[in-house]
């Protein structure tokens, strides 16, 4: 089962290098063939939102929600079940200073 992992942090929280970027991590996972896919986000001071309201296309700055975190990464995983998904998600090493959001996907 595919599910994405959503990495959300507070962009005002000071970490070192080591612990924001997941390269043990991103080993681990593709070493046991659970990462399919992933990468950090550009800060959201990079982000356009896209809306269309009655026909028209609204563009602005910045995310839709303002929250204290933002999305700052994610990662495609094909886990046998939510539990190694959760499992893979809690080693992460955003979870200590952020949130890991764990969705499935649709699939037919």
């Amino acid at each position: 089962m595919r599910y994405m992992i959503l990495v959300c942090v507070d962009e005002s929280v000071e970490v070192s290098p080591e612990e924001a970027l997941p390269t043990a991590w991103v080993q681990e996972m593709d070493g046991r063939g659970v990462r399919q896919f992933g990468s950090r986000l550009r800060p959201v001071s990079d982000a356009t939102t896209v809306q269309v309201r009655g026909g028209e296309v609204l563009i602005s700055d910045g995310p839709f929600a303002e929250t204290k975190e933002q999305i700052g990464g994610f990662d495609l995983l094909d886990c046998k079940d939510l539990d190694e998904a959760i499992e893979v998600a809690s080693k992460h090493p955003g979870a200590k200073f952020g949130t890991i959001e764990v969705r499935p996907l649709w699939e037919d």
